[in-house]
């Protein structure tokens, strides 16, 4: 009854006239209702209150940034997704990069200065657990100005450019240094080791759905200087990936190169991959490096600090790549060559004079009889060479005709 009294004042407050007797009416016999349907559910069930229940709902008002997650959102930022990117669209348009927006963020900080224990303050100090407190005016000003700096210092950081290492020119990325490879998966490092660009470039593919499609492949090599060396190829969408792909790949395989006297090669050696002709020639100490700039970084990678070499036919990187090593492998060290023909191996020095060397003897001893000899020697020469023995070697530019002014 108490709750159609309060309903019937509300009512006639609210209307007046011959009106509010009939909506008395009306909401007595509303309330009459109400209590007998009450009644009859506290029979049914005594152990309910006699307060009237209240339902809550709790809402949350949603939108696409609390229902979305953070690499969708990131996604539509970025139009990594869309059809006009896949098919090479908008190419001059800056690209947009993703942002860590948590960094400098630290959970339970804010401007009001609040000390949340287990979130930006221990929870216990001296055994004892802390209750919530809250910084002085001074000190939370401190720490705003500490933030601004720390993001301004940052900020510089971002814009500044690095000044990286310069390679065999300074618009190209052939023969910088990326570091040693990564460690591996059971924990195994490579410190020792050192990894060089031979080749960055642009290369294409035609597909369906995208057409002309680019990715970026590049040519690493890597050696920690006392013969073991390896190259690799590495192919992705952008160049850091490509380039880290190609350092990891490469140190899973290696060749061990042989060294006479840890400087040069053993002998004179001609390599030939596809177009590419490689003539190798052994030198003395000190004689440095006469090679192709991408020779010059291998031998370095390997450990060879003297030698000529002449690259005749095609420059492709990868080629004389591949034609470099293919050559070193297959050189023959003076003990091979000893036990192959069970004879001794000499070799002549200018500094000895006419006097021969040993440099390598045979295990189960020199053959008793001499090793027989063609009419015709299997020699391989080259008539450049030929030429510059007999003296009649000239250079290309000596018959042409200089304007004097």
């Amino acid at each position: 009854m108490a709750a159609s009294v309060r309903v019937c004042c509300a009512l006639r407050i609210t209307i007046g006239g011959a009106a509010p007797l009939r909506t008395i009416w009306g909401a007595v016999q509303v309330s009459q209702w109400a209590s007998r349907a009450s009644a009859t559910s506290l029979q049914r069930n005594p152990a309910l209150p006699l307060i009237p229940a209240t339902a809550w709902q709790q809402t949350r008002h949603g939108s696409f940034f609390n229902k979305m997650t953070a690499e969708e959102l990131w996604k539509g930022v970025l139009a990594n997704s869309g059809s006009g990117a896949r098919k090479g669209r908008g190419k001059r348009t800056k690209r947009k990069l993703k942002r860590d927006l948590n960094r400098g963020q630290n959970i339970g900080e804010g401007r009001g200065g609040f000390l949340w224990p287990g979130l930006n303050t221990p929870v216990t100090k001296d055994g004892s657990l802390q209750p919530m407190s809250r910084r002085s005016d001074a000190e939370q000003q401190e720490m705003r100005v500490e933030l601004f700096r720390q993001r301004d210092e940052w900020e510089k950081k971002r814009k500044m450019k690095v000044k990286r290492e310069r390679g065999w020119t300074g618009n190209s990325l052939g023969g910088t240094s990326l570091g040693p490879p990564d460690p591996g998966p059971n924990g195994e490092t490579y410190e020792d080791f050192d990894s060089r660009v031979i080749e960055v470039k642009n290369v294409f593919t035609m597909t369906a759905k995208e057409g002309r499609k680019r990715s970026i492949s590049c040519l690493v090599a890597v050696g920690n200087g006392k013969g073991a060396a390896g190259f690799a190829l590495g192919k992705a969408a952008d160049r850091l990936t490509a380039l880290r792909k190609a350092k990891n790949r490469a140190i899973h395989y290696l060749y061990y190169i042989e060294r006479y006297n840890n400087h040069t090669i053993y002998h004179d050696i001609q390599s030939k991959f596809k177009r590419s002709t490689l003539r190798m020639k052994k030198q003395n100490q000190g004689y440095g490096l006469h090679c192709h700039r991408a020779i010059i970084t291998l031998c370095k990678l390997i450990g060879i600090q003297d030698m000529y070499c002449k690259v005749e036919g095609s420059i492709n990187l990868l080629n004389i790549t591949k034609a470099f090593f293919t050559g070193l492998a297959s050189q023959e060290t003076h003990q091979t060559l000893a036990d192959k023909k069970k004879l001794h191996v000499v070799e002549f020095r200018s500094e000895h004079g006419p006097l021969p060397i040993v440099v390598g003897s045979p295990k189960d001893g020199s053959r008793q009889n001499p090793e027989p000899e063609d009419e015709i020697p299997n020699t391989r020469l080259h008539w450049d060479d030929i030429r510059a023995v007999q003296g009649t070697k000239r250079s290309i530019w000596a018959g042409v005709k200089r304007t004097v002014w």
